[in-house]
């Protein structure tokens, strides 16, 4: 139905449709199932989504020890009134590391796109739910949305950091995120292309560089920064800032970039912070080396 952004856009323009709109018929017309069947399989990934924010607010602790509790630890910080960023990005940050937290505790998330960028799309959407009070059936059309998006991105560059970095899983989800704010804030279709763009372009170059080999460091906070980068992406458009490079240019500039990272910088823990002396040592006391 559509490959590229551009063509997203032209698409929802002639039919006059919000993007989670078209997105919901493609996924009918490619299941061969009615749209009740659609939105339920989705909102099954929602539930999905909201029960792993509640276990990480809780507090986690990985079994590598190496990442838990600092969803809690915002949580308080923002209940204590005194932060800089505001409540809303900060609660966004601390939803997307809860989600992550559960996924380093071996919890059940939903990936999206990736297990290791899990937390920025529901990170984004169960905080911005707080100001803009959506109906559960907008909440599932927030992830339908993402997911156009997200399906661009797959068909174009790499979503894995394997294949292209970090830039492919968090990049990838903060644009996803960014663009589906922007709808269910009321924006139009090319303000969510606008949102993805500008929160895509300023996560290019991001590595995969993952201590100990394992999802925890950096990745669990780097899906809060993320996360915090799509809020700020969705205000950006929704004030009517453009990105002077469009979404397809960026997607392409991000599969690009991702090529020529070396091997060392694409989750192989070789390089990055993976290989300093702290990465190094924390790497042996979780693989059983040195105490």
């Amino acid at each position: 139905m559509f490959h590229s952004v551009a063509e997203l856009l032209q698409l929802t323009e002639q039919s006059q449709i919000k993007i989670s709109r078209l997105m919901i018929e493609r996924e009918m017309a490619l299941r061969q199932k009615t749209e009740d069947e659609i939105m339920q399989l989705m909102d099954a990934n929602l539930t999905v989504m909201e029960q792993a924010i509640e276990k990480g607010l809780k507090g986690v602790v990985s079994h590598s020890g190496l990442t838990g509790g600092d969803a809690v630890l915002l949580q308080q910080y923002i209940a204590a009134g005194n932060s800089l960023a505001g409540p809303l990005i900060l609660d966004a940050v601390s939803k997307a590391i809860a989600t992550n937290e559960v996924n380093a505790a071996m919890g059940i998330i939903c990936a999206n796109p990736t297990a290791g960028s899990a937390g920025v799309v529901p990170g984004a959407l169960f905080a911005v739910k707080e100001k803009l009070k959506p109906t559960r059936q907008q909440m599932v059309e927030f992830l339908f949305t993402a997911g156009a998006f997200g399906y661009v991105i797959a068909n174009n560059a790499f979503i894995s950091g394997a294949a292209g970095g970090c830039q492919a899983e968090v990049g990838s989800a903060t644009g996803m995120a960014a663009a589906a704010i922007v709808e269910m804030a009321g924006g139009t279709p090319q303000q969510s292309a606008e949102a993805m763009s500008i929160a895509l372009k300023n996560m290019l170059g991001l590595v995969c560089d993952p201590v100990a080999g394992l999802v925890e460091v950096p990745c669990v906070k780097r899906n809060g920064i993320g996360t915090s980068t799509a809020v700020v992406a969705a205000d950006m458009a929704l004030a009517g800032i453009k990105s002077r490079i469009p979404s397809d240019e960026v997607i392409k500039a991000m599969y690009e970039v991702g090529l020529s990272m070396p091997s060392s910088l694409r989750e192989t823990a070789e390089g990055g912070l993976a290989a300093t002396p702290t990465g190094r040592k924390l790497e042996a006391t979780v693989l059983g080396g040195e105490k």
